[in-house]
């Protein structure tokens, strides 16, 4: 059914088990990780979460003008898109480790990523 030298499905299916598992040992570790941003030269700086939710604000008091709120939205929007990104750049490297040997026509699996379940909550 499988052409010589290649794996078999039983082999596969063991393959994507302990992948999976990787996976959602990888997404609880996000969870519980922290990722920082900021901007205005560190005035304000937004922690989020793995997932990317919002944690922790600090707004330094030196940026506060009752005539200009619109330049201290503005810091703190960028601050938390800061730290967003930094949050999912660490997710992407750290959940490419593991589907990195599924992606490509090359790769052990012959690019079946995106045919794998998603990992149990």
């Amino acid at each position: 059914m499988f052409p010589e030298g290649s794996m078999d499905m039983q082999s596969l299916l063991a393959q994507a088990a302990v992948m999976q598992e990787q996976m959602a040992a990888a997404q609880e570790q996000l969870a519980s990780a922290r990722a920082d941003g900021s901007s205005g030269g560190g005035l304000v700086t937004a922690t989020v979460d793995g997932t990317g939710g919002l944690v922790a604000l600090r707004i330094d008091p030196k940026v506060f003008d009752r005539d200009d709120t619109e330049t201290l939205e503005d810091l703190v929007v960028a601050a938390v898109h800061d730290a967003a990104s930094n949050a999912a750049r660490a997710a992407t490297e750290r959940l490419g480790s593991i589907v990195g040997p599924l992606e490509g026509e090359g790769s052990e699996l012959g690019g079946l990523a995106g045919f794998l379940p998603p990992p149990r909550d």
